[in-house]
């Protein structure tokens, strides 16, 4: 969608089409006259948009069934917003997104204003060096609106942890750490640090995910858990989830890996 707005600014009208509602679509075909490479990507998008036609075609009953099985299965699902930025996202998993964009920059004169983004001397290579790294990216699997980034679970964090941090052991791969608090004797045993380290990777995980935005985090807020109980320091944090608000709040001891003698 940031690629599609950086294409259509101050796109000149004869470069964008006079009757078309699809502007990406007629910037795409009418560099596709003179660039090889837009020319393959049309020709891609174009069998794209037949086969999602013919799908629609089939689960409306058009089709017998028979061969409805036999050519869904064939047929790329393509999800709403997939088909709305088709032609850009086609680029772009064909790793081509980049080339495109700067033979428009090249060609700026043909397709926008002076004023255009693309037509900007420093803007317009800028744009196209940006789209080098994603170009370069296998997208074999597509994060769609409906779905949900997911964390590890605690335990593979930690576990992903020790066996980073273990260059000497010789503990078995297989065997999953237990996740626990254990007390702390001495302060200058390494496999305490490499604990330490691990519970504080573990809490920083349940503070920071991709599922949550962090709204407000302050330290050394002071909780009392019964009444004969001295206050405890810990960190307070606020996130908003898609649906609701969470306050989390951590002891500082086990922010820090280690709770000493406390219980």
């Amino acid at each position: 969608g940031v690629v599609e707005a950086c294409l259509l600014h101050m796109l000149k009208r004869r470069a964008a089409g006079f009757l078309r509602t699809d502007k990406v679509a007629a910037l795409f075909t009418k560099v596709g006259k003179t660039c090889a490479i837009a020319g393959d990507v049309c020709k891609k998008v174009q069998e794209l948009q037949q086969q999602v036609e013919s799908r629609k075609n089939q689960q409306n009953g058009q089709e017998p069934l028979k061969r409805q099985g036999s050519t869904t299965s064939k047929t790329p699902v393509l999800t709403p917003q997939a088909i709305r930025h088709i032609w850009v996202r086609t680029a772009l998993i064909e790793k081509v997104l980049d080339k495109i964009v700067q033979y428009i920059v090249d060609n700026c004169s043909k397709y926008y204003e002076k004023e255009a983004l693309l037509a900007d001397p420093v803007c317009g290579p800028i744009l196209a060096s940006l789209l080098v790294g994603p170009c370069a990216l296998e997208y074999t699997k597509l994060k769609t609106a409906d779905h949900y980034w997911t964390d590890p679970s605690a335990d593979e964090l930690v576990q992903r942890h020790r066996i980073h941090g273990a260059h000497g052991r010789q503990d078995s791969p297989s065997k999953r750490p237990a996740l626990g608090i254990r007390k702390r004797h001495s302060s200058g045993s390494t496999s305490e640090d490499r604990f330490a380290a691990s519970a504080r990777e573990y809490v920083e995980s349940l503070h920071q995910n991709s599922r949550t935005h962090l709204l407000y985090g302050k330290n050394n807020v002071l909780v009392q858990p019964k009444d004969d109980l001295e206050a405890i320091p810990g960190y307070l944090s606020l996130h908003q989830s898609a649906d609701s608000l969470t306050l989390k709040w951590t002891p500082n001891q086990l922010m820090n890996g280690t709770l000493g003698d406390s219980e």
